[in-house]
């Protein structure tokens, strides 16, 4: 394999060679980072760089893993981190001004437990500030850009993981998800990645926008290398009260290529209903298709009423978002952006009666769900009904059609923040533009390994996840 090649690997492929010595850490690392080295300055995926200690840790693993300490398929892995995770003895900046040069004394629990299955850090990732947005336009840090089209945002909070992924920079990151900042920069960027059920992943030690709300859960970039690293991210944790304890699972135990039993709900209207783009509803239908091929059994579900989500979400998000950043606010507004100045104003706003109706209300959008996955055992929409945007636009081109941007994107993730439960985002084709296209799946709580084995069943059938950005260095 060449070193891009190595660079653009999944998990599941380069991890057998690792374990068998056929291909080192350090030869992996060096791929990745000679990649960062290129395209980083172009892309802007990354706010810390640690070249010198991956190539320490990399230099570790090899030798760990030539002494007989395989660690497991984590072991020599090259992957970075969304900048809200607290790293031992490196910056984490949140995107932000106000932590700039905080440096915590101990890993966040996610971090913690990939060290622990051997991971290589390369660095922190850019995110929006404070991860309260989707662009990751970020007036602190530099905007990351997509690397299909550079004039282009690769989505947020998390657009750093997935551009990251996208050009070839690290073999897996971490993001985090409030109302799709997992899932909206994958689609965007035409990578994959899971906001796993609400409790299955520590948020200890990250950064939070909202409590209630916020999913920690990796990015890869296919649906198997999302099922191993979910492997060791999961798991109880008493620094996080919000996290369940639940026997160990092998979430890629049931990959497989076939789809028989599997009843996948298509929403009535989501595949044709405006504003979606002509191009996301035709490839997304062509998915739900090679679904029904594979053997899954196509039933539609009816959605009665969904038009609230948006300002149910928005209501918890500003009042948990204003609680957190109160103190911070208060003694350093000069160090916030504008916009989100501009923001706790109107957030301060908000008051116990809307927060409590709101917090009620997600009971009616479970029941709701819950009453699809009853007929479904899969439900299937587009990740975004839109493509990524240029950079710097507040608005949305629907075919002709102008939208606001910030309740657009949020439209089809949204409502599994409030339900909590899990959904997937894959790659399923590019528009006229050759920009990438997102397909979400989302299941009740707890079936995680479901989606992931429709996801890999899918992503064994077609060859989405494999193409690359023609990416170089005088991009």
């Amino acid at each position: 394999m060449s070193a891009d090649d190595l660079a653009y690997a999944t998990i599941a492929e380069v991890a057998p060679r690792l374990a068998a010595g056929d291909i080192s850490p350090l030869e992996l690392t060096r791929a990745c980072l000679d990649r960062i080295e290129r395209l980083d300055n172009h892309i802007n995926a990354f706010i810390t760089r640690l070249a010198d200690s991956a190539l320490n840790e990399a230099r570790r693993a090899e030798h760990e893993i030539r002494r007989g300490g395989y660690r497991g398929p984590l072991h020599g892995i090259p992957i970075a981190h969304k900048d809200l995770y607290a790293t031992r003895g490196v910056r984490t900046t949140a995107g932000s001004s106000i932590l700039a040069d905080f440096v915590p004394d101990e890993d966040a629990a996610v971090v913690a437990r990939l060290r622990q299955a051997g991971s290589v850090l390369l660095g922190k990732l850019n995110m929006h500030e404070f991860a309260a947005g989707g662009t990751n336009e970020n007036r602190h840090y530099g905007a990351a850009h997509n690397p299909w089209d550079l004039r282009c945002i690769p989505g947020g909070s998390s657009g750093g993981s997935a551009a990251a992924l996208a050009a070839g920079m690290c073999l897996g990151s971490t993001g985090s998800d409030t109302a799709g900042s997992i899932r909206i920069p994958s689609a965007l960027c035409g990578t994959t990645g899971i906001k796993p059920t609400y409790g299955r992943v520590s948020c200890s030690g990250a950064v939070p926008l909202s409590w209630s709300l916020d999913h920690a859960g990796p990015m890869t970039r296919s649906a198997e290398d999302a099922a191993l690293m979910l492997n060791v991210m999961a798991g109880f944790d008493r620094r996080d009260s919000a996290t369940v304890e639940r026997p160990p699972e092998d979430f890629g135990a049931g990959l497989q290529p076939g789809l028989s039993g599997v009843r996948i709900g298509i929403p009535h209207g989501y595949f044709d209903a405006p504003p979606l783009q002509a191009d996301v509803a035709r490839a997304c239908s062509a998915a739900a298709q090679v679904l029904v091929d594979l053997g899954a059994t196509r039933v539609e579900v009816e959605v009665s009423r969904l038009d609230d989500v948006i300002p149910i979400g928005q209501t918890i998000v500003r009042a948990e978002m204003t609680a957190y950043h109160q103190e911070w606010y208060t003694a350093r507004p000069q160090d916030y952006s504008a916009d989100m100045r501009e923001r706790f104003e109107q957030f301060r706003r908000v008051s116990a009666i809307e927060l409590v109706d709101a917090q009620r209300a997600r009971e009616r959008i479970r029941a709701e769900f819950w009453a699809l996955l009853e007929v479904a055992d899969v439900l299937v929409t587009p990740t975004t009904p839109m493509t990524a945007t240029p950079i710097g636009a507040s608005t949305v081109d629907f075919d002709g059609r102008e939208q606001a941007f910030g309740d657009q994107v949020v439209r089809f993730t949204y409502p599994f923040n409030l339900t909590g439960w899990p959904a997937l985002s894959i790659p399923c084709g590019f528009d006229r533009n050759g920009l990438p296209i997102g397909l979400q799946l989302a299941a009740r709580p707890w079936h995680e390994a479901l989606l992931f084995r429709v996801g890999h069943a899918y992503q064994q059938a077609t060859d989405w996840h494999r193409r690359r950005p023609a990416l170089r260095a005088a991009a």
